[in-house]
């Protein structure tokens, strides 16, 4: 399983459930057990406990230091989340422990996202729920001209060389099938992200990082397994530019961008 920084995680994640819809067929004002799977800085258990205010919430994760920052956060006034490290392959609990087991962006990450579909449908006595990406789907426009296809260019560089099923979309119904779940629900969510003035420090500081070229050296491990070393260092070289670009046009309060990230929303039952 690949591994993420809490500062990622927060900067993907930034503003997802803002319109919580999408959750609608989880019935969480009716829960009493929830587990969130790979539940990371804990956004969607927080999330989930906010939504669920009887049910006791729990997130599990493999990484303890993600784990640590999910505990500094705290969670909806008077509530005591529990975070555990354990595997999403091997869950320690008995079977059907939770009335809900739910995860996000989680089964596109791991080498063997069915093992862990059988696992959440073992502990569960009721739903099991996935909010997965579509990372072959999302949507790009910009004031910058070169952004939105470089962007693509590596996209589709990193979903050929990342390992892992990173654009699941769909599939994710194979999975619940074949686990022994019956699919209830399947609907898609789109996360809409924007950048314009006036603009955030975290705007700002992911304009930064495309200046630097950061963006696209934290996967350079995936890219360098598609790409040859003078293609890398092309695109690297195009994406410094198009970053400082962007830069300047934020200097005069002209910089926009919108990026819109598919997500699947699977509900089974056991």
């Amino acid at each position: 399983m690949r591994r993420f920084t809490a500062d990622y995680l927060e900067r993907t994640r930034r503003g997802m459930w803002e319109s919580r819809d999408a959750l609608a067929p989880l019935d969480l004002d009716t829960r009493s057990r929830v587990l969130d799977v790979g539940c990371g800085t804990g956004e969607l258990t927080r999330v989930l406990a906010e939504e669920a205010p009887d049910a006791r919430v729990v997130g599990v994760d493999a990484d303890t230091d993600l784990l640590a920052t999910a505990r500094d956060a705290g969670g909806p006034a008077e509530r005591d989340l529990a975070y555990l490290a354990g595997d999403a392959t091997r869950l320690p609990f008995p079977d059907d422990s939770f009335d809900l087991v739910a995860c996000q962006a989680l089964l596109i990450n791991l080498p063997d996202p069915a093992a862990a579909v059988r696992e959440f449908a073992r502990v569960s006595a009721d739903l099991v729920a996935a909010v997965e990406p579509d990372n072959a789907d999302v949507a790009v426009t910009s004031t910058v001209d070169a952004e939105a296809a470089l962007e693509g260019q590596v996209r589709a560089a990193y979903i050929a060389g990342v390992g892992t099923d990173v654009a699941m979309g769909e599939r994710a119904r194979e999975l619940f099938a074949d686990a022994g779940l019956s699919v209830v629900d399947a609907r898609r969510y789109r996360h809409e992200k924007r950048v314009e003035p006036p603009y955030s420090e975290a705007d700002l500081a992911g304009i930064a990082r495309k200046a630097s070229g950061a963006g696209i050296a934290d996967h350079e491990t995936e890219l360098r397994r598609e790409l040859a070393d003078g293609d890398y260092d092309r695109l690297r070289r195009e994406w410094r530019e198009m970053g400082r670009t962007a830069a300047t046009q934020a200097q005069n309060g002209e910089y926009e961008r919108v990026e819109t990230v598919p997500f699947d929303v699977t509900v089974g039952r056991v």
